[in-house]
């Protein structure tokens, strides 16, 4: 029979030392240094011939009714063999490597990002990895615990972007699916990545190229290209030079922006792109006559500018800053030239490709190289150690000729001749 009284009367009374409540439950009184009565509750139990005390907590937090349910709880614990003193520090040692281990989605990101930053060269790169996941997945599941998250979180991220923006929301995807991955190989989740496509999400979103068909660059007829040079040689300005050496060079935007003339050897007649922006390796452009001209008139305007612009590393710098152009610098000045909408700077490269396909015999494989595309399989790539470049010069100097036509004989288009 309990010999406890109910709080707070008959427990002030108490002297110093265990006051038994029956079944091995005990009230423990103590006297501090302050002099102070402290009141807890302990359960003592016979283990193996050893007595154990069990601390339950003090009276301030732990009712009479909640002690007297955890030693019922000790004592069935006791019947199987456990100890319930063994095993509640098992529990709080595992409570506390799992909180030592908790990280959030935003952390995991952030790590992730952190340490394979150095292997992203181009810096757009990485800047949408930041801002998409932000936008998108950091308000969903940011401060979920990585061990946390399942299918339906990531669901949740992507269905509402996964119909009105197929693209990005394929590329968050795949970034969901690399962090989580992450955090999997570093200890912070188990069990299968809830983000992969494969066998997975795919039996739960449409596949994103049947959402909405891939919209292209807009590019020129390749009929109109001379005509449209012959119209951007009458502009003024560094942004229509760079437009210009792009068109003639079939290289992408974002290197013609970051030419440098240390990268041109006009001796050589050839451009060597040191990180092409697409597969990030050498890429080695042949240079036309038309287009080393380009290349000299930015060189020339740089230089009657200032002397910062001058000095720029960029082929074709800012004009005010001797940085290196916008990103829509190029666009921009085929809008002004009234052509929104009908063209883009980096649609010239399809203009060019269509005008080699049908237009000329230039071997295939030739084209795509001239594009800086891979061509082959692994194995012949593996196997295909040059880049046909004495061939592409000649490919080069053809579309510049072809984009030099008079504009009344620019349809007027004799096949080029076969390379050997």
């Amino acid at each position: 029979m309990a010999i406890i009284g109910r709080l707070p009367k008959t427990y002030k009374n108490l002297k110093p030392g265990l006051h038994g409540d029956g079944g091995g439950l005990y009230l423990q009184v103590t006297i501090t240094k302050a002099g102070n009565r402290s009141l807890s509750w302990i359960h003592r139990y016979q283990l193996a011939g050893r007595i154990r005390n069990a601390g339950l907590g003090p009276v301030s937090d732990v009712s009479l009714a909640d002690a007297r349910e955890q030693a019922r709880l000790n004592r069935l614990m006791l019947r199987n063999g456990i100890d319930p003193l063994e095993d509640r520090n098992a529990k709080r040692a595992a409570n506390l490597a799992a909180s030592v281990k908790a990280m959030t989605f935003d952390e995991a990101s952030e790590i992730f990002i952190r340490q394979h930053r150095a292997a992203w060269k181009n810096p757009k790169h990485a800047e949408q990895w930041v801002s998409t996941l932000k936008a998108y997945a950091s308000p969903v599941i940011g401060k979920l615990s990585v061990s946390a998250i399942e299918t339906a979180h990531v669901m949740k991220v992507l269905e509402p972007i996964w119909l009105e923006k197929p693209e990005t929301a394929s590329r968050v995807r795949g970034r969901l699916e690399s962090i989580l991955g992450w955090a999997t190989v570093s200890g912070y989740r188990q069990g299968d990545n809830p983000a992969r496509w494969r066998d997975h999400l795919k039996n739960l979103l449409p596949a994103k190229e049947k959402v909405r068909a891939v919209r292209h660059q807009t590019a020129l007829p390749y009929a109109e290209v001379p005509s449209f040079l012959a119209e951007l040689r009458a502009r003024q300005g560094m942004a229509a030079l760079a437009l210009e050496f792009g068109i003639l060079t079939c290289v992408r935007t974002a290197d013609v922006r970051n030419a440098r003339h240390a990268d041109i050897d006009r001796v050589n007649r050839v451009w060597i792109i040191r990180e092409f922006s697409k597969t990030h390796k050498e890429h080695r452009v042949p240079l036309s006559d038309a287009a080393l001209a380009a290349f000299d008139k930015a060189r020339a305007l740089a230089n009657g500018i200032s002397g910062k612009i001058g000095k720029s590393e960029f082929a074709f710098p800012n004009d005010i800053t001797g940085a290196r152009l916008s990103e829509n610098a190029l666009l921009s000045v085929i809008d002004r030239m009234g052509f929104k909408g009908q063209a883009t700077a980096h649609g010239f490269r399809a203009s060019f490709r269509t005008w080699a396909l049908e237009q000329t015999s230039f071997p295939w494989e030739l084209c795509e190289m001239s594009l800086g595309h891979t061509v082959g399989n692994k194995v012949e790539i593996a196997y295909q150690r040059g880049d046909g470049f004495q061939k592409r010069v000649a490919i080069m100097n053809s579309w510049a000729a072809f984009c030099a036509r008079p504009v009344d004989d620019a349809k007027v288009l004799p096949l080029a001749a076969k390379l050997r």
